[in-house]
């Protein structure tokens, strides 16, 4: 008896874990699913409701944008002077703590001339108040290798 009760205890406490971490990451992959919905809706309260106030964005022409106003404003700009289905596919989760993580995903706009934009995003996301917010990303625009 006693023996299948140790048993039990160290199976609760082996996948209690792995569960509290699956959850985790759904609830990030939600996120930077909610994050691409809104910026190929351009929903501003949605994104507004994403991102942190000090959230910085390097895009992949090399420009920063630095804070909430200003990084919001730039990314509805890019979503309508750059027009395409946007998708993001998160490809690992980092962890770094419970309240943090490292997020890196295939970014992929698919233009109206039907060609593929492939880029790289990577967000660093942190919990705040039982939320998961975008602190910052980073797109990239992988090199093509020379010959």
């Amino acid at each position: 008896m006693r023996s299948g009760l140790v048993f039990m205890c160290l199976v609760i406490w082996a996948v209690i874990p792995a569960l509290s971490q699956k959850q985790e990451d759904e609830a990030i992959k939600k996120l930077i699913a909610d994050y691409a919905q809104a910026r190929e809706t351009q929903d501003t309260t949605l994104l507004a409701g994403l991102l942190t106030d000090d959230i910085d964005q390097l895009v992949s022409s090399g420009e920063w944008r630095r804070g909430k106003e200003g990084a919001f404003k730039e990314m509805m700009r890019s979503s309508s002077g750059n027009p395409g289905k946007r998708v993001l596919m998160v490809e690992h989760i980092r962890m770094i703590g419970s309240k943090s993580a490292i997020v890196d995903a295939r970014y992929e706009i698919y233009q109206a001339d039907g060609s593929i934009r492939k880029m790289w995003s990577t967000f660093i996301v942190v919990k705040n108040k039982k939320k998961w917010q975008i602190s910052a990303i980073r797109n990239m625009l992988p090199a093509k290798p020379s010959d």
